[in-house]
Parts: structure tokens; sequence; C-alpha cells
């Protein structure tokens, strides 16, 4: 790459840091290209058909989760398998109407001679994790299935799994989630194909090979001697699969998995739901880097597994490093950085991130779905976007690991959606919008200051990579706040609401509305600010430009006058990398210069040596001049009045945040005391 010499420390700086994380990020994206190679082997699992059944133990962990509990159990309690060797284990921490449900449904099918028990807890340490390690306790057999609650298993889905464990070194084999309701919205579609891609491909090629693959905490199931001899279930992380199953590969045995066993699931529907599972699963992935990088260095396993293991409990991090990366791209270009992939040619430069990006995923979605690539191409369009945009959720996560933030196991909230006509909004567990969002519409902001950074410094190439970044992060922050707008059902069945709930919902559609005048006010202010400032220095340009092809020199003259007008006094708006270029008190002066020199002449006769030596270099001032007034306009969007002024946005909204937060605390705490 050529790149111009640059002459302030802090810009090299700033360069060398977005080239290394350039770098980084593209390690990350061609080891994923790595891994579509070896998932094209065509390698199958051996499978054996079962002579005898062996006892299974099944574990449903389930929390809250009124509306999808019943289906799960009848899904389990309708598998064809031998009911003398099935025990079903109803891991229930429910403190909500679940408990009831689950409690009845268990007792109907111990009447029909079913072996399966309604688990309950003292408490939730441990949450996930540690109901399965308490289960432990009570199960029988040498296989464990586990399913989640939004999971349907197949009748068929026991005989077929347990026919992989011919080898007496599997420890576990995992099944592909499929989707009961991926064509619900865009949201669901962007969903499913980026876990079709973490199974068909990531999955796949890690089956395939050496290299160590992970349980994806439900769909599968264990051989119980590998999950004592692993140590069992820990509870120090948020991905206690992760954890296991990476313990269990360092200890010799095999994971495989299975893509012709599909067990449909539901995805998440609303943004905030999407949001806290995305969170859990990247702070729990770098919880899991820090918990077991060390054994896998010292381990003595091979070079490649320890390489793609260490890609997979770090690629989490490629999240804040697209962020630094993003805020600091406007401030090399409006530092005059070069950077292109070849000096001069941005066509090359469009080149290599379409080839490195969309080009490349367009080819592997045809590979991989060859009837319906077209519809799949589209849903990476939402993908694209989507993972833009939670790229700043994953950040906060990824922060939280990193600091060693007290874990809390948030479940992703479920609500029976199957077909298109469902509707979630009327139904408890949605979940309101986070500050996250409120740094979602900061990123998003910066990104649209960026574009116009990218256009008037010459480089539009990259106004629609921070484009993609912008659409990402305000869509994800306008669905993370319209998703927290619940309309009332008019159903007679629903519930009713607490006084928590209602004053709740009051207080977030309050914030709701502040945090839209907020918006508003930006706007106009910012539409008034650009009209005060930047749109003068675009007037000056043009009128410097007629200047350029005009030998008239009263024209000229009445042009610098008005052009005084237009430009401040004094000042430098390039107060980051200030140079005498963009001084306004030194262009006010160059002005002054060109008036007087085209006063002078115009008393000499235009077909003179003179008048054209003078209109020459009134020409040549007039074109500099317009250059620095066009390198001078990025650094109006970032002045120090703009940036005190998002302050201060930025101040008031997390003041509304914290008002909300407080308010809901003491509404919670007067409702407990009432219960009380």
């Amino acid at each position: 790459m050529l790149v111009h010499t640059l002459p302030n420390p802090l810009t090299q700086f700033l360069w060398s840091l977005f080239i290394t994380i350039a770098i980084v990020i593209t390690l990350y994206t061609c080891n994923f290209y790595y891994l579509v190679i070896l998932s094209r082997q065509q390698k199958k699992s051996k499978s054996v058909e079962l002579k005898e059944a062996p006892t299974v133990t099944i574990q449903l962990p389930i929390y809250n989760e009124k509306y999808v509990a019943a289906r799960l159990v009848n899904a389990v309690c309708e598998l064809d398998y031998p009911k003398e060797k099935l025990c079903i284990q109803v891991l229930d921490d429910s403190d909500d109407e679940t408990h009831d449900i689950l409690k009845n449904l268990v007792i109907d099918y111990q009447k029909k001679g079913f072996d399966i028990i309604h688990v309950r807890r003292g408490d939730r340490k441990g949450y996930k994790a540690g109901a399965l390690r308490y289960a432990m306790k009570f199960a029988k057999g040498d296989f464990i299935a586990i399913f989640d609650a939004d999971f349907i298993p197949p009748a068929w889905f026991l005989k077929k799994a347990l026919s992989y464990f011919c080898n007496q070194e599997i420890g576990l084999v995992q099944c592909k989630w499929g989707h009961v309701n991926e064509k619900y919205s865009a949201l669901t579609k962007a969903q499913a194909l980026s876990l079709d891609f973490h199974f068909l491909i990531e999955q796949k090629a890690k089956s395939n090979t050496s290299l160590f693959m992970n349980f994806n905490g439900t769909a599968g199931v264990w051989r119980r001697q590998c999950i004592e001899d692993s140590g069992g279930w820990h509870t120090s992380t948020l991905v206690e699969d992760l954890d296991l199953s990476y313990r269990a590969q360092m200890k010799g045995w095999k994971c495989v998995f299975i893509p012709d066993i599909v067990v449909n699931a539901e995805l998440p529907v609303q943004m905030n739901a999407a949001k806290r599972q995305q969170f859990r699963w990247a702070k729990g992935s770098v919880q899991c880097a820090i918990k077991l990088l060390g054994d896998l260095v010292i381990k003595r396993i091979p070079i490649n597994t320890k390489i793609q293991a260490f890609v997979q409990l770090t690629r989490h991090i490629v999240h804040p490093l697209m962020l630094i990366q993003f805020l600091i791209l406007p401030i090399l270009l409006a530092a005059k950085t070069n950077l292109y992939v070849i000096n001069g040619l941005p066509v090359i430069t469009i080149i290599a991130y379409l080839a490195m990006g969309p080009i490349a995923y367009i080819m592997i979605i045809r590979g991989l779905w060859e009837k319906s690539w077209k519809s799949k191409t589209l849903s990476y369009l939402y993908l694209v976007f989507y993972s833009a945009g939670m790229s700043v959720n994953n950040t906060v996560a990824i922060f939280d690991a990193l600091f060693g933030k007290k874990n809390e196991f948030l479940r992703t909230p479920k609500f029976g959606i199957v077909k298109n006509s469902d509707d979630w909004r009327d139904k408890a567990y949605a979940l309101p919008f986070t500050k996250t969002t409120l740094l979602e519409i900061f990123f998003g902001i910066y990104g649209i200051i960026g574009i116009f950074v990218a256009i008037f410094s010459n480089n539009p190439v990259f106004a629609p990579i921070l484009g993609i970044q912008v659409v990402g992060f305000l869509s994800i922050a306008y669905l993370s706040i319209t998703h927290s707008i619940f309309k009332k059902s008019k159903s007679r069945n629903i519930r009713v609401e607490t006084k928590t709930e209602r004053m709740a919902s009051i207080y977030y559609k309050i914030a709701l509305g502040g945090i839209i005048g907020l918006i508003l006010v930006g706007v106009v202010a910012a539409f008034q600010e650009y009209n005060a400032t930047i749109y003068q220095l675009d007037k000056a340009r043009g009128i410097l430009y007629r200047i350029q092809t005009t030998s008239d020199p009263q024209v000229i003259h009445n042009g610098v006058i008005i052009i005084q007008g237009l430009l401040p006094q004094t000042g430098n708006p390039v107060w980051i990398f200030p140079t005498d270029s963009t001084d306004f008190k030194k262009i006010q002066n160059d002005l002054d210069n060109m008036l007087s020199t085209v006063d002078k002449i115009s008393n000499v006769p235009p077909d003179s040596a003179a008048f054209h030596t003078g209109m020459e270099v009134i020409h040549l001032e007039a074109s500099i001049m317009y250059q620095n007034l066009l390198d001078a306009t990025p650094y109006m969007y970032v002045s120090v009045s703009n940036i005190l002024f998002g302050c201060i946005w930025v101040a008031v909204i997390i003041g509304i945040f914290a008002i909300l937060k407080k308010k809901r605390d003491r509404l919670q705490a007067f409702e407990i005391a009432d219960q009380n």
C-alpha cells in the first residue's frame, strides 16, 4: 500500500493502528474462508443401527418460558423411543406461571407411565449450568440429551443421534438447528443465515478434521462418561456449552456434528431479545478465552488445532476493532491520508472490499443453497447490516468480560412465534431497550459526519463503507426502540398488567418521546449549523470557481467582497492538525491581497501584459483558496462547538435513562413492599 508522507505523529499512530486492525480483521475473514474449504470435504461420520436401545436421560433446562415449555415437553414425550429406556428431567427454575404449567404437565405424563421428574432447586445458583450439574445426580444411563425450551425435537431424533456413538472416543453428537420462524422478519432471516453459516461451515469443517468444535448448548447428545471425565458443568462462564466441549476435547474426546439431523427452534423476533442473546455469546466466549487459552497453549495438540481454537475463542474481538476502525477512518480521511489499496486507484479499493466480502459470501451461498440462493442472498444483505449494527452491543459484552463484571445468565425470551401472523407484542417477557441503544445512535450520527468527511475530502469510495455501518447502527437502534413499544391486546384471556408494568410502560413512552424530541432538536440544530457555517463555505467555493473562469475585474471585485462576508474573520477549523492553509485569518489576508490586485489591474488596459499577468495571479490564488476551503470543510463538521453540543446531547439522553432506571427501581421496591 502506498501512502503520502504523514506530517503529524498522531496521524502516523492512527494510520498504523488503522492498518493493523485492518490486517487482523482480514486474517479472521480469511480464516472463515479456510473453514469453507475444509467444510467441503466429503467426509461423513460413521453410524451403526442400534441393536439395543440404551437408557438415555433427557434434560430440559427451563426458566420462565410459559409460551414454549409445554411444546418442548410434549415433543420429548412423543419421541419414538422405548418408554422404559427414557428418563426425562424437567429442570424448572421458573418463578412465574411456567412452574404451574410444567408441574401439571409432568404429573399428567407420570400417570401415563413416563419416567419424568419435575426438578426444582432452592435457588438459581449457576443458572443453566448449575441446573445441569445439579440434575446429573439423578441422571440415568450412559447418554445425556439436552434441549432448550424453544426447541422441538423430531420423533426419530434419539434413535438417529445415538447411532453415531459407534466409536468409544465420541463424547458429543451435535445436531443442526432448524428455524420454525425464519421468514417472520428481516431480523429472523439474518439470524437464521448467520446460524446456518456457523453450522454448515464452521461446525462441519471442524467435525471433519482434528479441530475443536463446540457444543451449542442444545440439540445434542453427550456421553455421560465424557461429561464426568471432563470435570462436569462449570458455572464460571456464561457459555457452559463451549467451556465443557473444549475441556472434553483437550481430554481426548471427539465431538462430531451431524448436519442431517435438524432440530427446529424458535429464533428471537424482538431486537432486544436478539441483542441479549448475542451479548451472552460474545461475553461468554471471551470468558472462555481467558479461562482456557493457557491450557490450550501447553496441551500437546496439533498447532493447527491451537490456532483454530484461539480464533474461535477470540473472534468476537473483531467487534471492538471494527468500532475503533470506524472512529479512526473519518479522522484519517480529513487528514488527507491515502488509504487506497494502490495509490490513486479507488476502483481497486472497491474491488478489494467486494472480493473479500459480498462476492465471496454470495459464492458460498450459491454453493450451500443451489435452489434458494437468491432468497438467501437477500438474507445476507440483512445480515450485513445486522452484524455491523450489533458490533456496539457485542463490544460492550467484551468489555464486560475483560473487566470481570459479575456474570448473570439472562435468558433469551421466546414467545411461541411460528407463523408470520403470530404477534409477540402483547406477551410477557418482551424487553425494553437499554443504554446500549444510546451508543448505537451516537455511532450512527458519527458515521453520517464521516460520510460527509469522505465526500468533501475527495474520498467518496469510503462513503458506502461507512454507510453500511451507519445503516446498521441506526436500524438496530430504531428496532430496539420500536420493539419496546408494546400494544395492548384485545384478547380477554391476557393477564392483567401489574402496577409496576403499567408505570414502567408509561415511563418508557416518556423516555422514548424525550429521545425522539432530542433527535429532532439535533436535526434542527445540525441544519442551522450547516446553513451558518458549511453552506457559507460552499457558496464561497462557488464564487471562487467563477472567479477562476472570468477576466472581468468588477465581477472579481464583487465576488471577493461577498466571500469576505461569508467566511469567518479568524480561527482555524482544523483544530486537530492545524495548518496555515486553513487559517481563516490568513485566508482573509489573501482575499485582501486579491482585492488589491484586482483594483490595480482594473485601471490597466485589458490587452496589456500587466493585465494578463495580474489575472493569472488572481486565478491561481482563487484556485489555491478553493482547495484550502475544500480542505477546511470536513473539519467544520467536527468543530469544538459541535463536539460540545454532541456531549451535552448524549449527557441528556443518559440522564433520561438514569431517571428511568431510578423510577423503575422505586416502583419495583413499592410493589415488593405491597406484596409483603
